[in-house]
């Protein structure tokens, strides 16, 4: 009798396994680099050029401030020797609370700069998101992964499917 349990139960447990392969056979899983589309869409280059524009002016301020900080060191390592003490003491002074201010706008500037790539890159990863749903729809996926794949096959990989809708997009 315990023989014949054990016979039923593998025969049970087989069967199982074999509507469960079957099963899975029936969903359809595809994969995507979002760090490639984050990189070779066209919309990154369009992001990248409206911080540039957004940006510049305040780049090219702290530039000008850096070189006319540069031409005060020079003036002083120049002409320090023939200024009076009190004259290069001022200077000096003048030098290190210009460095002070730099800083502090070089840093608000790289903090600012930070948060807008940060939001105009959420709002790029928002249109991915969309448009990955759309491809998986179109080509009737079930699951689609983006991280954490060991391995995906060329056939699975719908990267280029979602970058070609990107590259059409406005």
């Amino acid at each position: 009798m315990t023989q014949w349990r054990k016979v039923l139960m593998t025969g049970l447990f087989a069967l199982t396994l074999g509507q469960a392969g079957a099963a899975y056979a029936e969903y359809k899983i595809a994969f995507v680099e979002v760090p490639r589309l984050l990189r070779d869409a066209p919309q990154v280059e369009a992001v990248r050029d409206k911080l540039k524009k957004e940006f510049s002016r305040r780049n090219d301020d702290l530039v000008a401030q850096q070189d006319q900080m540069n031409k005060l060191q020079e003036k002083l390592q120049r002409d320090g020797a023939i200024m009076s003490e009190a004259e290069s003491k001022r200077l000096e002074r003048d030098i290190i609370s210009r460095q002070r201010k730099l800083k502090s706008a070089q840093n608000e500037f790289q903090e600012d700069l930070a948060l807008r790539q940060n939001e105009e890159l959420g709002k790029l990863r928002k249109v991915i998101g969309e448009i990955i749903v759309q491809v998986a729809k179109d080509d009737q996926v079930d699951l689609v992964l983006e991280s954490g794949v060991v391995y995906a096959s060329d056939r699975s990989n719908i990267t280029d499917k979602v970058l070609e809708r990107l590259r059409k997009q406005p």
